[in-house]
């Protein structure tokens, strides 16, 4: 049984626990994207979530606008008060632009609008993604629990084993070795901050109020590595965590195309080597990427000794493969293009909320704002 502790506290399933958590004093961000009314209506999520019963659900939701109306239907009928911010609307980019901080749109913009509103009318935020397939009602008291351990910000680590294979490619194959790669050659803090996650890339995580509103955002997929650049500058090891959340399983995305790993891969790295270069490392681009490779060849082959030992399945050539579609996302960073934290912008949540409003009536009996 794993006791080990890393750089921040880690919190461990060793008994299957729902601790005490501050869950009514909390706000739970649940960012959704999709096209359909049945890519935005996890039923899998909202079920467990409703007997967590938190103060609130913020649903930052990106969809075409009658899909978003069937949504705001859909989880009425939920005992749940759940406020939908509809971050497609038109006012939301009028709104930024006003402020100098339009642009992209992507998965961190929506949730730096969800914590935003979340973080001025809670004491703590949750933020969990809403395709696990495996949800449960201890998420959010196991994201929570720690906040009222004397830290100001957790994060989530799961196993990521499905059909008979090992996934979790990005981190395993992208983020793992490349930070290997950079502990060899730097001894820095920020390095050994980063190593300590787990699971860096899990979009499960939870941070005190005050601590989100000191926060940065990644406007996309770099959103979970660059918060923990922020957060190591903001918040520090003592007093971050990471919780254990069993095992999880959600849909799959492809390595290359569009919305392909390969992509994501390239965002990941420009927020990762940010938030190296912030924390005082200097990279050697040149010669980094041959070290990731050696890296990388040495994690498949202790994956694939891992995969036999546990009866799975494992494609030695395929995670080659996808090593070398990974190795263009280590290169220096481009233009900032980051959020700013809440503390240092005078946008009211208010006025997001406002703007991302999706009209002034509600079904009847609704709790959604």
């Amino acid at each position: 049984m794993d006791y080990r502790q890393e750089r921040v506290t880690t919190l461990h399933d060793l008994t299957d626990p729902v601790p005490d958590a501050p869950v009514t004093e909390s706000a739970v961000v649940v960012p959704i994207a999709g096209e359909s009314l049945a890519d935005v209506t996890p039923e899998y999520v909202f079920g467990p979530l409703e007997t967590v019963d938190p103060g609130e659900v913020v649903v930052p939701l990106r969809t075409p606008a009658g899909v978003a109306e069937g949504f705001r239907e859909w989880v009425a009928d939920y005992d749940l008060d759940v406020t939908t911010l509809w971050c497609d609307a038109p006012a939301i980019e009028t709104l930024l632009e006003s402020r100098g901080i339009g642009g992209n749109r992507g998965k961190g913009r929506d949730v730096w609008l969800g914590v935003g509103v979340a973080a001025a009318r809670a004491d703590y935020v949750a933020v969990h993604d809403a395709d696990a397939r495996t949800y449960s009602s201890a998420v959010v008291p196991r994201l929570l629990a720690p906040l009222a351990m004397e830290h100001d910000f957790v994060k989530g680590y799961y196993a990521r084993v499905e059909d008979g294979r090992l996934y979790g490619r990005l981190v395993r194959l992208f983020v793992a070795p490349l930070l290997r790669a950079l502990g060899d050659r730097h001894d820095a803090d920020i390095v050994r901050y980063l190593s300590a996650f787990r699971y860096p890339l899990a979009g499960e995580f939870a941070f005190t109020a005050e601590a989100a509103r000191k926060l940065r955002a990644q406007r996309a997929w770099g959103l979970e590595i660059g918060m923990l650049g922020e957060t190591f500058d903001v918040v520090g090891p003592d007093r971050s965590a990471q919780a254990d959340l069993g095992v999880h399983r959600h849909d799959h995305k492809p390595v290359s195309g569009r919305g392909g790993l390969s992509g994501m891969a390239d965002q990941v790295g420009q927020a990762l080597f940010r938030a190296l270069e912030e924390g005082g490392v200097d990279p050697d681009y040149g010669t980094l990427p041959d070290a990731y490779r050696d890296a990388a060849t040495r994690l498949v082959s202790q994956y694939a000794a891992d995969a036999a030992f546990n009866g799975l399945e494992y494609d030695t050539e395929s995670e080659r493969e996808q090593v070398d579609a990974y190795v263009s996302g280590v290169q220096p960073p481009g233009p900032d293009s980051r959020l700013p934290a809440w503390d240092d912008t005078d946008l009211s949540p208010a006025a997001v909320l406002d703007a991302g409003r999706l009209g002034n009536s509600l079904p009847n009996g609704s709790r959604s704002d």
